[in-house]
């Protein structure tokens, strides 16, 4: 009796283990999975190391007007649609509008996450390049995007200065010598920075390459009067925004200082908080927040309510689903 042996199927035997139902755990968990969790992870770790300044938050929420409290939040969500007509005036070609707003909701947890908006400049830059821009004009529309937003949000800040120029009254807060301080080392900083581009050869380089694909693709967008309009409307619209909601919050709180003061002091503790480099701003924007209140003439305990209110609404309650649109776009390979 002839005895035949079984014919080689030429499949590795991890190929024979799969169609048994015995995948690898490499295969079992892919890498993109694994990112697209990663955001929820982390965030989850956070709202836990932060919990009392959330609770503290919604308690200060729970006793406040909900009808101001909505119309804060409505500001929030119109936010995100200023930075998308902002982002959108960036480039020249035209972004898939749901992805480009869910792309900035996600950016916001993302800007959670790392420092000095870190989380969202890597998320825009993925965006972008993802639908077909290349990377150095990606860099470049997010270098316009900074320009537009800082020059309008300084702008604002002149204007109301010369329009309340005694709303904020720094002596009682602030002494002289710590004030002087600040403004030197602010100083020194920016000097050091013009210092190190212009004397180090390969930094000032890649600086000058940088800002010639940046000022090539500004005035081909100022030729586009609908690029030009988005961008500096979107860069306007976003802190009046941003400072309508705090005025929100404070009307919610009953908090004794005018709204354009409020619009004041917001702008102006935004712009000194920008300079430290916390994931989100917490703890720099919101002593500056309150420090600024208090200088426009609200009370200590009062600034301090309507601070931990305003930044549970505009940094907290959208923290979780924005980390979950982040999983998503990662998973779909948007970014």
């Amino acid at each position: 009796m002839r005895h035949t042996m079984p014919r080689p199927t030429g499949r590795p035997l991890e190929h024979s283990a799969e169609r048994a139902g015995h995948r690898p755990w490499h295969r079992r968990l892919p890498l993109r999975r694994i990112l697209c969790l990663l955001p929820l992870l982390v965030v989850g770790v956070w709202v836990v190391q932060h919990r009392s300044l959330i609770g503290s938050g919604a308690r200060q929420t729970l006793t406040a007007d909900p009808y101001w409290l909505l119309t804060a939040v409505a500001t929030t969500g119109l936010g995100w649609v200023a930075v998308a007509f902002a982002r959108q005036g960036t480039v020249l070609e035209r972004l898939p509008a749901r992805r480009l707003f869910a792309a900035q909701f996600a950016a916001g947890a993302a800007n959670h996450l790392l420092p000095s908006g870190i989380g969202a400049s890597a998320v825009n830059i993925r965006f972008m390049t993802g639908c077909g821009l290349p990377p150095a004009r990606s860099s470049a529309a997010l270098a316009l995007y900074f320009l537009a937003e800082a020059t309008t949000r300084v702008g604002l800040l002149l204007v109301l200065l010369m329009a309340f120029p005694q709303a904020l009254r720094l002596g009682p807060v602030l002494p002289a010598s710590v004030s002087g301080w600040v403004v030197a080392g602010a100083v020194a900083a920016a000097g050091a920075l013009v210092a190190g581009v212009a004397l180090v050869r390969p930094v000032r380089r890649l600086v000058a390459t940088f800002v010639r694909t940046a000022l090539a693709d500004a005035r081909s967008l100022h030729t586009r009067p609908s690029r030009a309009l988005a961008l500096w409307g979107g860069s306007l619209a976003f802190p009046l925004l941003q400072a309508a909601g705090l005025v929100a919050v404070g009307l919610a709180l009953e908090l004794q200082v005018r709204p354009a003061h409020v619009m004041l002091a917001y702008l102006a503790a935004t712009a000194v908080a920008a300079v430290v480099p916390s994931p989100g701003g917490i703890g720099s924007v919101d002593a500056a927040l309150v420090i600024a209140l208090v200088a426009a003439g609200a009370a200590v305990d009062s600034a301090t309510s309507a601070v931990l209110a305003y930044r549970f609404i505009t940094v907290w309650l959208p923290l979780i689903p924005g980390a979950l649109v982040l999983g998503g776009l990662v998973r779909s390979k948007i970014i």
